[in-house]
């Protein structure tokens, strides 16, 4: 927890100092309208951390505790997939090759559950990927049915890797593996959390799979389908 409370100030202070120092720049100076929109740019990027930290805290609160499932709904789980891929290939700037969709079923599939949280939970996957796959990106996103019964989300990327001895221990809560890799990227130990959390209150699991430190990551969601025959 004393981990959790270090990383979260961090999180929180430097979006926030750095969006004070643009808006002193920007009151104290004369800038030009390029200047101008290069600093409104950077706020814009730091207040979308600070919400993206507020979110991760608020979100691993509600994981500890069993959500309503009168609320619960048929949901499009390979429609999120798509989407999310999409949205976050956009928010990075990526190009196609960097993260890519390798399998888009021709039916859809459903899911019983709360349509908000299994999109955080493939939000996070994903960007867990993008975020541990350094300077160049290969991240592939897979889709199977190995069964009738089950959906298979796989997120594939070739960056840092985790130590054998880690990959059961990374879904705890406020837990970060101890790597000088992993250590340069800053985060609150709670999305790998969330994602387990959701998982399993959707009947189905997550876990992760990887040859080691500097080997790549293999991190899977399991969740039940719905079929209709």
């Amino acid at each position: 927890q004393d981990s959790f409370l270090n990383a979260v100030t961090h999180e929180l202070k430097t979006p926030i100092a750095s969006i004070r120092l643009y808006l002193e720049t920007l009151e104290s100076r004369q800038l030009s309208d390029a200047q101008r929109k290069d600093f409104y740019r950077i706020m814009l990027e730091d207040t979308d951390r600070l919400f993206g930290t507020v979110e991760q805290i608020l979100k691993a609160g509600e994981a500890r505790h069993a959500s309503a499932k009168r609320n619960w709904e048929e949901v499009d789980f390979s429609g999120i997939v798509a989407e999310t891929v999409e949205l976050t290939r956009l928010r990075h700037h990526l190009p196609p090759e960097a993260l890519r969709l390798t399998t888009a079923p021709a039916e859809k599939l459903l899911v019983k559950g709360n349509p908000q949280e299994l999109r955080t939970a493939v939000f996070n996957l994903v960007e867990n990927a993008v975020k541990y796959s350094g300077e160049k990106k290969d991240i592939v996103i897979d889709l199977q049915t190995p069964n009738m019964d089950t959906i298979l989300l796989q997120v594939q990327d070739q960056g840092v890797g985790i130590p054998p001895s880690e990959l059961k221990r990374i879904f705890k809560r406020f837990y970060r593996v101890a790597s000088s890799a992993r250590g340069r990227v800053k985060g609150t130990g709670l999305g790998l959390f969330i994602v387990r959390s959701i998982a399993r209150r959707h009947g189905g699991e997550a876990f992760a799979e990887s040859e080691g430190v500097g080997r790549g990551s293999m991190f899977t969601l399991r969740l039940p389908r719905v079929y209709r025959v």
